[in-house]
């Protein structure tokens, strides 16, 4: 098992999905500096109906290559969190390493805003039933530890608001992000008695390859000029929020200074949803 660090979540294990790249990149980095040792998983391959490059294994190398500069230790595995067998493959392969599990960041996710009904079937699988995936394995150990612990789901501002165009992408990425909501609420009450909290996080644009790409960019354009549906952007003056942001808010989530806080839905947006 690696060395605890110095940090408010020493001694403490991580698993994070979608960790090759943009967010999951950061909430690793951030965990990790906070003294976490990290799990780190994402799928390196392309999906059909995304429009953008995903992240890769040389983007995930990368990732654990930053976490070890913080000094905390890493398992870094490829598996899709449509695939239950690949994911809990995966973790076995951490907590192998490291023994434990305190912390699960339910990261991985796609926008594939102009796919069509293939675009819908993929984000529901990836940003929904994966997410249900990530948390559902984790569980069984967590609960066996007897220590509680903490599982953030990332959202989205479209979790908590209608936000979207008519294409059956968007229409799956905006269901999906508001099911994010359903599933922390419940899972929240049933790990209670465990003391484990489920939070979801719920970030406005933030600039990651999933949203800095010409086919995002193009989306959101087309959007704004359109039906409005975006709004007139943040309460706060800012366009763009960055990942450090987001891994801020969960980095406390997932420690004790949040140890009272479950089945809360936290907009990380610089006031988007309050505004709308």
């Amino acid at each position: 098992m690696g060395r605890p660090l110095e940090g408010p979540l020493s001694g403490r294990v991580a698993f994070i999905t979608g960790a090759a790249r943009g967010q999951g990149r950061a909430h690793a980095v951030r965990l990790a500096g906070a003294g976490a040792n990290v799990i780190a998983v994402d799928l390196c391959e392309q999906i059909d109906s995304v429009p953008y490059p995903l992240g890769t294994a040389d983007d995930l190398a990368l990732t654990a290559k930053l976490v070890a500069d913080t000094g905390a230790h890493v398992v870094a595995e490829q598996a899709d969190v449509r695939d239950r067998a690949s994911l809990t493959n995966a973790l076995q392969a951490g907590l192998g390493e490291f023994g434990r599990l305190d912390i699960v960041i339910a990261n991985a996710g796609i926008a594939p805003m102009q796919a069509g009904v293939d675009g819908w079937h993929d984000v529901i699988d990836v940003n929904l039933t994966g997410a249900f995936h990530t948390v559902d394995i984790a569980i069984p150990t967590m609960i066996e530890q007897g220590a509680g612990g903490s599982i953030v789901l990332i959202s989205s501002s479209a979790g908590l608001a209608g936000i979207g165009s008519a294409d059956a992408g968007s229409i799956g990425y905006t269901a999906a992000k508001h099911g994010l909501v359903g599933l922390m609420r419940l899972y929240a009450n049933l790990l209670a008695p465990h003391s484990i909290r489920v939070n979801s996080v719920h970030p406005s644009g933030v600039d990651t390859p999933m949203i800095n790409n010409e086919f995002t960019l193009q989306w959101l354009a087309e959007l704004a000029a359109g039906t409005g549906a975006l709004g007139a952007g943040n309460a706060l003056p800012v366009q763009i929020l960055q990942a450090d942001d987001i891994a801020d808010a969960v980095a406390w989530l997932a420690s004790d200074e949040a140890r009272y806080i479950t089945g809360v839905a936290l907009p990380v947006d610089a006031g988007y949803v309050n505004k709308r």
